[in-house]
């Protein structure tokens, strides 16, 4: 059963919007209601150009990239039934030109009664017949040119102009906003360039008095407070600004040709020019470096103020110079953001930034160096601590051996205050040794002559001459690796009935003398710490390092192609040797067989013995209670 309607339908065209974006389309979408196995013919036409059918366009949907009137039909059956064409769609493209608003005379702010012509101008739009739109403050009944004079300005003329055109089917993005101020009175304003009411001494600032009044010439005159008097000009430029430039600014005009009318004085800008010069500060983040994790860094000025941009920079160790030289990171120059991200960084480094603004550009000092750790042993350069452990007692003597193929070393501490040193006061060849005290209590990395950064350690020093130390490793333990964790006095360096934490949490109830973690894995990472006789040791970060089994995934593809071109060439050798060994009656293969088989000291097992077993330390549950820490030394850095 079916229904025969005697009605003809008709196709319903719609668009997602009808402003085709710069190089991009629509999608125009015609459909046949409560009916199926439509196909549709498309169809499009200008002011100028008579409809034509869309070439290979059957489908529901299409994108089109071409303003003009788009209408549809749908089409289906044999003899082939035809809808009532659907409703015209007008698509227009974007102009891709952005049209500016200018003012003649270019004043932003008038007075009432003047005249002022706002202009709409579109960058190679030039001889199109353009028909313009206008968003204005007062304009109840906009205009249609290019073109919007305003002869005798109210205040109520003051707002926002911006402006677009439109031709055939092009459209152009809306206008930037300009804004015009319209003003009761001819007062003057005082306006400072760059806007920066606190400057630094050194930069540079230029003071204006701005006077509007149609082509009247003005003579000026300036009052202030400050210990250097401005000269009778439109504009104060001050060079290397200094505190006497500190103060009070207004101004008033006398009119050239009449010298007895005079405008009312300015309100009056104060200009502050700071003797401290500005330092930024820089920071990182995080600190300590994690496999595959981005660093930030951030760069504030000391006392913030507008019109900064920032240079960022590696320090690269100068032993000669006992400092660092300083080389501009990639795309760090004059950034527009207070911040910049390194990928991929993996082993320890230094970074400083500074800031600059103006024209000519005034720069800052640079900032302080900070840097970001890596535990990672396997870098050019490496640290080594003995004895191996994290935690000493006072007067311990502690010695940090700088690794590498180099032969100019400098060992760097950052202490538990923030204190950065740059050198060792006992230094031998590439050896620092310490007797220790609470003040050694950081962390510490070597520096070559060849501005290469080793893996960096944390050292703690107990302070409390009667507890316990924690003995746990320096450097981060591979994953699977053994690892044994102990406690120690002063006075007896095994000790028993000790317990155990891993991120404050108690390991294991009953007391042991060491805890012993037969296969490391990534979830025993963590602050540990033990307890003796009722008192604690310091906590110490214990990190470990996943390993990567197999190739690099990017090269698995590479050496899964090599293999399988090794393996085929492989067969198609022993199917060759084969095949010549068939052909001469494989005469020399039997014999060596047969000699093998009866030489009385050969061996009858060639294989592994599938019954072998390894047996492992299992790790007590209680060892991988609460693993959410994520700090990497003993302090916050």
């Amino acid at each position: 059963m079916f229904l025969l309607s005697k009605y003809k339908p008709r196709a319903t065209l719609t668009a997602g919007t009808t402003i085709i974006p710069v190089g991009g389309s629509v999608t125009l979408t015609c459909s046949v209601q409560s009916s199926d196995g439509w196909k549709y013919e498309w169809f499009r036409r200008t002011q100028t150009t008579a409809e034509g059918k869309i070439r290979d366009q059957q489908n529901r949907d299409i994108r089109v990239s071409e303003g003009g009137i788009y209408s549809c039909r749908g089409t289906r059956g044999n003899p082939v039934y035809y809808t009532e064409d659907s409703s015209d769609v007008t698509v227009a493209e974007t102009f891709p030109s952005k049209p500016t608003v200018t003012l003649q005379p270019s004043w932003t702010q008038i007075y009432s009664g003047e005249t002022v012509t706002v202009r709409c101008e579109i960058q190679g739009g030039e001889g199109a017949q353009w028909t313009y739109e206008w968003r204005a403050a007062k304009l109840n009944t906009p205009p249609t040119s290019n073109e919007y004079r305003i002869i005798r300005a109210t205040e109520s003329d003051s707002g926002g102009y911006s402006c677009r055109g439109r031709r055939d089917y092009f459209f152009s993005e809306w206008s930037d906003i300009i804004t015009l101020t319209v003003s009761s009175s001819n007062r003057p304003v005082v306006t400072l360039y760059p806007n920066w009411s606190e400057i630094y001494r050194g930069e540079t600032i230029t003071v204006r008095c701005e006077i509007h009044g149609g082509d009247t010439e003005w003579d000026y005159e300036w009052e202030t407070n400050s210990m250097i008097k401005a000269p009778n000009q439109n504009e104060y430029r001050i060079r290397s600004a200094s505190s006497s430039n500190s103060g009070n600014y207004r101004c008033k005009g006398r009119m050239k040709s009449s010298q007895h009318e005079t405008t009312e004085w300015s309100d009056s800008v104060t200009l502050t020019v700071s003797d401290n010069e500005p330092r930024p500060v820089l920071t990182v983040s995080p600190s300590w470096l994690s496999p595959g994790a981005s660093v930030t860094l951030n760069c504030e000025v000391e006392h913030p103020s507008a019109g900064w941009s920032f240079y960022w920079y590696k320090a690269v160790p100068d032993l000669s110079e006992k400092s660092s030289s300083y080389e501009l990171l990639p795309d760090g120059s004059g950034t527009a953001q207070d911040s910049y991200i390194i990928h991929g960084q993996t082993h320890t480094a230094g970074y400083v930034c500074r800031a600059g603004r103006g024209d000519p550009e005034y720069h800052t000092d640079h900032s302080q160096p900070k840097f970001v750790w890596s535990a990672d042993v396997h870098s050019a350069a490496s640290l080594t601590v003995s004895p191996d452990r994290v935690q000493h007692f006072t007067s311990d003597s502690v010695s940090l051996t700088c690794e590498g193929n180099f032969t100019e070393w400098r060992v760097r501490k950052f202490s538990e205050d923030g204190r950065l040193y740059s050198d060792c006061s006992r230094m031998t060849g590439s050896t620092c040794d310490i007797n220790t005290s609470k003040s050694d209590t950081a962390v510490y990395w070597c520096e070559s002559g060849s501005g290469e950064f080793s893996s960096a350690v944390n050292i703690t020093v107990q302070n409390d001459g009667n507890g316990p130390i924690l003995v746990s490793p320096v450097h981060p333990v591979t994953e699977g690796a053994s690892v044994s964790l102990s406690c120690s006095l002063r006075t007896q360096k095994i000790l028993s009935n000790v317990f155990f934490y891993h991120n404050d949490k108690l390991i294991q109830n009953d007391p042991r003398g060491e805890l012993k973690i037969s296969a490391v894995s990534k979830s025993d990472e963590g602050f540990y710490k033990c307890q003796y006789s009722g008192r604690e040791s310091a906590q110490s970060w214990m990190s470990v390092k996943v390993t990567v089994s197999g190739a690099d995934s990017s090269s698995s593809p590479v050496w899964l192609m090599v293999g399988l071109v090794c393996g085929v060439s492989l067969i198609i050798i022993l199917l060759l040797l084969l095949y010549r060994c068939r052909q001469s009656k494989c005469s020399c293969f039997t014999r060596s067989i047969q000699s093998e088989s009866h030489s009385p000291g050969s061996s009858t097992n060639h294989g592994f013995n599938q019954n072998e077993t390894h047996v492992y330390d299992s790790v007590h549950p209680g060892q991988h209670l609460n693993r959410s820490y994520t700090h990497r030394g003993p302090f916050r850095v």
